[in-house]
């Protein structure tokens, strides 16, 4: 089983993917730490990208989709994995579709987790009260940030998922435990 999921920050996907790797034996693909690894494991792709990112510049979708094609090739995913981080662009979704159809692989399914962003940032404040001091990336004004990039580049990807039929919403701001027996249920021959 492969699937995606998509959500706001905060919206509780690391747990979520955290819960479901563990329960079915899904590897978790975050492409953070794929970047990360193939730049230390120095695979091709990863001394591609780390020249690139050594220049500041931005990766590049197709060197992306190299890092997540490599990646799901290793013994971890033989029983299929879950998509964090990416696609984040329509480009890098309709680039993943080919290169998995190249692969005879496909995405099963899409979770969106949706959260309210209001309540979202009464979190951080909270967190931030209770502790006296927040983490650089865990303050309000970066949230704003990042909802703002997650409304204008991510957000956009989920009609193309919607219109495959592969697309589950899934209220993200429900109890932990609540949001893990939706997305169960979402998810295909467990429903």
């Amino acid at each position: 089983m492969n699937l995606i999921l998509f959500g706001p920050p905060g919206a509780g996907k690391g747990t979520q993917a955290a819960r479901l790797k563990e329960k079915y034996q899904l590897a978790h693909l975050s492409t953070g730490d794929m970047l990360r690894e193939a730049v230390a494991a120095k695979t091709p792709v990863g001394r591609e990208a780390e020249a690139i990112m050594a220049a500041g510049k931005l990766v590049s979708d197709e060197l992306i989709c190299n890092v997540v094609a490599d990646r799901i090739e290793e013994p971890d995913c033989a029983h299929g994995f879950i998509l964090d981080g990416f696609p984040r662009t329509l480009p890098q979704a309709e680039a993943l579709d080919a290169m998995l159809e190249k692969k005879g692989k496909q995405i099963d399914v899409v979770i969106e987790l949706t959260a309210d962003e209001a309540e979202l940032i009464k979190r951080i404040e909270g967190r931030a009260a209770e502790s006296g001091e927040a983490r650089a990336d865990d303050n309000v004004e970066t949230l704003k940030k990042r909802l703002d990039v997650y409304r204008s580049q991510t957000a956009p990807v989920l009609p193309f998922y919607a219109a495959k039929g592969l697309l589950r919403t899934i209220d993200g701001m429900r109890s932990m435990d609540e949001v893990t027996r939706e997305i169960e249920q979402a998810l295909p021959g467990r429903g």
